[in-house]
């Protein structure tokens, strides 16, 4: 067993910086029970509620990003920034001297940024992890002074130091493991769908998207056009929920047959066995989706969200159609090509298969112990 460490991880904002974190964290603890972990974000932000559900103590900093829509309320929060910043990086700097940590990690977002500045400018060593394909800016800030860069995708000597990079992938649960038959059998099972059909699962991140719904809704409207032998599983969104279920309960009373082939939730629990079960994904291309898939094998195709700093999306998804282990369709062709172009892929067995084999070969299933032997190495 190696030694206990003390380690501070700062980050936050989305999902797709918190779970990789708590993924490094409960690497380490794995490791050695005995290491101390103090997570460290952004007050009123989500990672102040997913952190301690997971375990872990955080402690808010007042930090806050810029906003790019111009109003008044805007234009004060910008305003504020400059001073956030150095507040967040003072008591950054108090909270170094308390905990007294033997490493520094920062997994992304400005959340990170007040945290690794003053980790650096005391010699703690320090390590990011970057998720995207494209950088963050805070990562592409700090990549000169920390000196670790986990990274998931080639080609990320465009934003950081060649010699720091390391390339480990993203973090991701255990859950994500190759389908098998007895997988795909279970997952039928779980979100009731046909096992004599095909299935489509569409999902659109955690909390859903108005898109993806627009599109499924169109689709319904149409007649679920070229749906013979199929059936769909449809993550809506929590917020969506209460309008889909009103559409559904008018699509019913007028056609409960092709009603009936769409089976519909607002969250996905056991995410590895709706990828199981379907032989087809349609999902937005974040960091942690991306990462999951290819862990698990399946063809997919990407809709880049591009409500997203520096497109990223695309850039994650561009990376595996690159190497043929997925395909993309662009937000803005969604309506017209999204769910017929999944339906044609559902027609060609070989191409599914190849795509399912060339996203198993992107695959870093073991992240976190990469990320974690880093680590200790800069300890």
């Amino acid at each position: 067993m190696k030694e206990p460490l003390r380690v501070i991880i700062s980050g936050g904002g989305t999902g797709g910086h918190i779970f990789p974190a708590v993924s490094i964290a409960n690497k380490l603890k794995e490791i050695n029970p005995q290491t101390e972990i103090l997570f460290v974000g952004a007050k009123g932000k989500m990672e102040m509620e997913k952190v301690p559900a997971a375990g872990y103590k955080i402690v808010g900093l007042p930090i806050t990003g810029l906003q790019r829509q111009l109003n008044i309320k805007n234009i004060l929060n910008d305003m504020s920034v400059p001073f956030r910043v150095l507040s967040s990086i003072s008591q950054a700097r108090r909270l170094i001297k308390e905990f007294k940590p033997q490493v520094a990690i920062g997994v992304g977002g400005y959340a990170s940024a007040p945290l690794l500045m003053a980790a650096t400018r005391m010699g703690i060593p320090s390590l990011i992890q970057e998720q995207n394909g494209f950088a963050g800016l805070t990562n592409k800030k700090l990549g000169s002074k920390v000196q670790s860069i986990c990274v998931a995708y080639e080609g990320m000597e465009r934003f950081f130091p060649k010699d720091k990079i390391v390339m480990t992938g993203n973090p991701i649960r255990s859950v994500f493991v190759p389908c098998t038959p007895e997988m795909k059998a279970e997952g039928e099972r779980e979100y009731g769908l046909d096992p004599t059909k095909k299935h489509i699962f569409i999902v659109g991140g955690s909390l859903g998207s108005a898109k993806f719904n627009s599109c499924v809704r169109k689709w319904i409207s149409d007649g679920c056009p070229g749906s013979e032998g199929v059936d769909v599983l449809w993550q809506c969104g929590k917020y969506y929920k209460p309008d889909v279920d009103i559409f559904m309960e008018e699509q019913n009373m007028k056609n409960p047959e092709l009603a009936a082939k769409v089976k519909y939730s607002d969250f996905i629990g056991r995410m590895e066995l709706a990828y199981a079960a379907a032989d087809v994904i349609i999902s937005r291309s974040g960091a942690s989706s991306v990462s999951e898939l290819c862990a698990a094998h399946k063809a997919v195709i990407f809709v880049p969200s591009p409500n997203v700093a520096e497109d990223h999306q695309t850039h994650n998804a561009m990376a595996l159609v690159r190497k043929d282990a997925a395909m993309i369709v662009k937000d803005a062709e969604a309506m017209e090509k999204m769910i017929p172009t999944a339906l044609e892929l559902l027609k060609d067995p070989d191409k599914i298969k190849s795509l399912e084999e060339n996203a198993g070969k992107m695959a870093l299933p073991d992240a976190a112990d990469r990320i974690a032997e880093e680590v200790y190495k800069l300890v």
